[in-house]
């Protein structure tokens, strides 16, 4: 009984369109927006976010005023490839990892007061 309702219900199915490809084709355009969505709001702005950062990290000096990501703010007083040593006060020194500098903060001279 079942195999006689193969037949009927193959009969009753229409015959594949030329429609495929193009159904396909849209899903890969709509594919590449998505990407290209993606790219230009998260990828591009991150990688650039990135190379300014390493820019900035490579750029430190020694005067340089800086603030480290934990909010410490001081004076570069000595550094190398890995270490900044910062200045936080008076007879204080702190050697911290290149890492934690957050920016570079104003020299204070320069601010108006």
């Amino acid at each position: 009984m079942h195999d006689a309702a193969a037949p009927i219900v193959l009969a009753a199915m229409s015959p594949p369109s030329g429609t495929g490809s193009s159904a396909m084709l849209t899903q890969l355009v709509f594919f590449a927006a998505i990407f290209a969505i993606f790219y230009f709001l998260l990828i591009r702005p991150q990688q650039r976010q990135k190379q300014d950062r390493a820019r900035m990290l490579g750029a430190i000096k020694k005067g340089d005023r800086i603030v480290t990501t934990g909010g410490l703010h001081g004076t570069v007083v000595g550094l190398n490839e890995h270490t900044v040593i910062l200045r936080v006060a008076d007879q204080v020194k702190l050697e911290l990892d290149r890492t934690a500098v957050g920016r570079v903060a104003e020299p204070q001279g320069d601010k108006d007061a």
